[in-house]
């Protein structure tokens, strides 16, 4: 096969593909790759932090700065792509109530469930050291619930990212396949959290993918993982304040009244 050839059989090759899975798949190369080297902390740290006179202020500042950056380029940018580029509507790729009857009952299982698994997990001092990630959200209320706001416009972002964007725009092309395609990089973006979390991410990522198909909907999917993410959060600083690890009721007694 001559160059000339080769690039005539792979432009026409990939003339025939599906437009939609390929915008989708590039989409998410790009828009993730721009999210984790110009809308994350590490960038704001290595760049930005600087034009702050204190260690607190930069630190508010990075994480508003990531919130506000991952919101666009994991949300309004993908929305933009559905709209522009492959005229679809939000409803098609699970913006939407869906199964709301079913999804409230799953929702408010999953919540009792992880609840439960994650205050024996979080006596673990690795949770501790690393949850919450704004370490001032430990010691105000004030700063904890701004923190867990803008906690839960990023699990709306992130979810719509790979519940919403990633998964309803590939199931047409692969079926249930998308469950796993979507939850290869949503394990990949755990690297580096605590091991134990990132393994429980491979279940937890075929889990939500499943249940926001069938759903017809990803917002359930937000709730569960903010959800956890408020579990984890909440005991860690409840245990980190109270310097508790204890698992039982003694413990949650000395965590709550003490």
């Amino acid at each position: 096969m001559t160059v000339k050839s080769f690039i005539k059989t792979g432009i026409n090759e990939f003339r025939e593909l599906d437009l939609q899975p390929v915008v989708v798949m590039l989409s998410v190369a790009i828009l993730q790759t721009i999210s984790w080297y110009f809308t994350s902390r590490g960038f704001f740290a290595q760049n930005l932090a600087g034009y702050f006179d204190d260690y607190q202020s930069a630190r508010y500042a990075q994480f508003i700065y990531w919130f506000a950056g991952d919101f666009i380029s994991l949300f309004l940018l993908p929305v933009l792509i559905i709209r522009f580029i492959l005229r679809g509507k939000l409803s098609e790729f699970g913006f939407r109530a869906g199964d709301y009857r079913t999804g409230i009952k799953f929702t408010g299982v999953s919540l009792l469930v992880m609840g439960i698994i994650i205050w024996f997990v979080s006596a673990n001092s690795q949770f501790l050291k690393v949850y919450p990630h704004l370490e001032f959200a430990r010691d105000s209320l004030i700063i904890f619930l701004l923190y867990e706001l803008g906690i839960l416009l990023y699990m709306f972002s992130w979810e719509f990212m790979w519940r919403g964007f990633t998964l309803f725009g590939l199931y047409p092309k692969f079926g249930l396949y998308a469950v796993f395609i979507q939850m290869i990089p949503f394990v990949i973006l755990h690297n580096g959290k605590p091991a134990l979390e990132t393994f429980s991410s491979v279940l937890g990522g075929i889990v939500l993918g499943y249940m926001s198909l069938k759903l017809g909907s990803f917002i359930y999917a937000v709730i569960i993982h903010f959800g956890v993410m408020l579990f984890i959060d909440m005991f860690s600083a409840l245990r980190y304040t109270k310097t508790e690890l204890g698992t039982g009721f003694e413990a949650l007694y000395n965590i709550i009244f003490k």
